[in-house]
């Protein structure tokens, strides 16, 4: 794991060029505090950079790499596995290495197989490679998105990096926030391929760009998808599907994956929680280290959200070496929270990623530099309680009425606590998505009627920029609608998610950008991309099987898990909102009076400072629980705009090329 940084120009660079990649290389040093590397070519504009968090090959995996003869440069931030395998193939066909770092890889299957080299590789990864003959530079993001890459676009220049901040490190990259970015995350959904910057992307999943000059003052630059997750048409799954066949199938695959992700140089420690995702994975890795694991734990301070217990059962069972993180409202907020929203780059609703940012900590204190986490279970397998909804409504059609609607109460009586998130209270449809998946998906109805009470906030010439602007209808856009036509309704759920908030939120500030603020590398075995393609054929009847989410995989490592886990129905990992306890409507306040101030609103020229105070007198007096889950989220969000202004548009900018 590592931080990427660099800059393709079609003039030759200036002797600034040097400078400019260390200011952008030293706001990535906790993604590679180990060690650091350049590569400048300067007659051909091009500059790569990177910060190296050593997991393989400690003494000599340092980057950028080279081939033998200087003609690819390679920087990557991620891991390949599979490498040893590869790399005894490229070496009988006649390749050399000059390190034992899986990274080396990469440059080895691009000679042998150009662009399609991207098709062999495995593992969660974000890199450039440089191909000086052709004077072409790739960008290449894993399948799905684990690890974040942004670029700015000029007709000159592209600029690139791990994370937003080095590219703001460029005198050349504009630092303003984007207004329509603005409200999609007051709504906390971001549209696919969007930042929360203007004029910066996020190069999406499963996709690589591909820059290289076109005459003496501009690039060509283009984008390609090279995967995609892919569900077969509703008619192709079996009346009758092979149970047992589908469960061995999973079993083995899902072996296979975290066996992988155990190959380290280092230790290999792994997050648990109480879910059946975390559990597994700890339970089957012990298998295959036959020794104790080391676990982390995450215990919240309200016995409505802390899930301490039934990993503390788990642990025991495995005979892991738990380390119990126990998290109260002066830790979720706070320092904490701002320091969250500047690695995040993005807004959040919840301080579960506060809470994870602090897990991290604790496992890099611990001397830990990797975990193998549970991510990508519940869009893989149906765990999310807005697809068990989906599933009731839209794809039980040979069910009895009656039946379908005792899995409806059932599913709404056990997640109430989260109604007003993660399910919404009553029924939201969009036209746009009614026309693109024949109905409006579940899990986004809550943040179209969060967006209900967020578009009024906004400053009156952000409004009026904005009036003709749908951020619901612009993340319908960028769904393929060619991956879900003809799909069952379960499939359009998963795979409608999977592009939207997997990579914007679960793998974001729940995942890679609050683990490597603390140095910390994540591996989630689940989004294993031969997992994934194995899930995407198991049938919805198996994924959801008589109102029980996941039930092919809880089959599948029954063996690992203590009874009360298998029996037990998915429970959302959230950290307890504001609005929970005394101490928190405390913590929060502060950051209220801090951020939400008519100075500071009036700084961010975002929101209307009137209607804020309005918001904020109704959330003290709302007694709705519902409500108020949905307002904690949206205060979050907008504490979260008013800090990325402070954090990234009010510090001085770097001084000119």
């Amino acid at each position: 794991m590592c931080g990427i940084a660099g800059f393709l120009t079609s003039r030759p660079l200036t002797p600034a060029a040097s400078g400019v990649l260390d200011r952008m290389l030293t706001t990535l040093h906790h993604r590679g505090p180990d060690g650091r590397g350049r590569f400048l070519e300067a007659a051909h504009g091009v500059a790569l950079g990177h910060t190296r968090l050593s997991i393989n090959d400690l003494a000599g995996g340092d980057q950028p790499l080279k081939t033998r003869d200087g003609e690819l440069v390679l920087t990557t931030n991620g891991e390949f596995y599979d490498f040893k395998q590869y790399r005894a193939s490229l070496m009988a066909e006649g390749d050399r290495f000059a390190t034992r770092s899986d990274s080396e890889i990469a440059l080895g299957l691009y000679r042998k197989h150009g662009l399609d080299f991207v098709h062999h590789l495995r593992g969660e990864f974000a890199f450039a490679l440089y191909d000086r003959p052709r004077r072409r530079l790739l960008l290449v993001r894993d399948r799905f998105g684990i690890r974040p890459l942004f670029y700015h676009l000029r007709p000159d220049r592209l600029v690139y990096g791990s994370e937003v901040k080095a590219l703001l490190a460029h005198p050349g990259v504009p630092r303003r926030l984007c207004p329509r970015a603005a409200l999609n995350q007051l709504m906390q959904t971001m549209v696919p391929g969007s930042s929360a910057f203007a004029g910066i992307h996020a190069l999406e999943p499963g996709q690589f760009l591909i820059a290289e000059p076109d005459g003496d003052s501009r690039l060509k630059v283009q984008t390609h998808r090279y995967w995609d997750l892919a569900f077969p048409p509703a008619t192709a799954y079996a009346t009758e599907p092979d149970a047992a066949a589908g469960i061995e199938r999973v079993r083995e695959a899902l072996i296979r994956a975290i066996v992988l992700r155990l190959e380290a140089d280092v230790p290999v420690g792994c997050y648990l929680s109480g879910g059946i995702d975390s559990c597994c994975i700890l339970g089957l890795a012990t298998g295959a280290m036959q020794s104790p694991v080391k676990a982390f734990t995450i215990a919240f301070d309200h016995q409505d959200y802390d899930e301490s217990a039934i990993a503390r059962e788990m642990a025991r069972s495995m005979g892991a070496d738990q380390e119990l993180i126990r998290l109260r409202a002066d830790d979720l907020y706070g320092e904490n929270f701002i320091r969250t929203v500047r690695h995040a780059e993005r807004t959040f609703y919840n301080t579960l990623g506060v809470a994870k940012l602090l897990m991290s900590r604790r496992v890099h204190e611990c001397g830990y530099k990797t975990v193998i986490t549970g991510e990508g279970s519940d869009e893989l397998f149906a765990g999310y309680p807005a697809f068990r909804r989906d599933m009731y409504l839209h794809g039980l059609a040979h069910e009895p009425e009656g039946r379908r609607q005792e899995y409806q109460r059932q599913l709404e009586a056990s997640n109430r606590v989260f109604q007003g998130a993660i399910l919404a209270d009553r029924p939201h449809t969009h036209p746009a998505w009614e026309s693109l998946c024949g109905f409006t998906p579940s899990w986004i109805q809550p943040w179209i009627a969060t967006l209900e009470l967020a578009r009024p906030l906004l400053h009156a010439d952000v409004r009026d920029t904005l009036r003709d602007y749908d951020p619901v209808a612009a993340i319908a856009e960028r769904i393929d609608g060619r991956r879900i036509a003809g799909r069952h309704p379960l499939d359009i759920a998963q795979y409608t998610w999977s592009k939207t908030q997997l990579e914007g939120q679960i793998l974001n500030w729940g995942g890679d950008r609050v683990d490597m603020a603390n140095s910390m590398e994540s591996r989630p075995a689940f989004l294993d991309h031969h997992v994934a393609e194995l899930a995407c054929t198991i049938p919805p009847s198996l994924r959801i099987k008589n109102g029980v989410e996941k039930w092919v995989l809880r089959e599948a490592v029954r063996g690992v898990l203590p009874e009360t886990l298998y029996r037990r129905e998915k429970f959302a990992f959230m950290a307890p909102p504001a609005h929970t306890d005394a101490a928190k409507r405390t913590q929060v306040s502060a950051l209220i009076d801090r951020f939400l101030n008519p100075e500071a609103i009036e700084a961010a020229g975002l929101l209307d400072s009137g209607r804020i105070d309005r918001f904020l007198r109704d959330y003290r007096q709302d007694p709705d629980p519902v409500s108020l889950v949905r307002k904690d989220a949206l205060l979050n969000h907008l504490l979260g705009l008013q800090i990325l202004h402070e954090e990234f548009i009010r510090r001085p900018a770097p001084s000119a090329d």
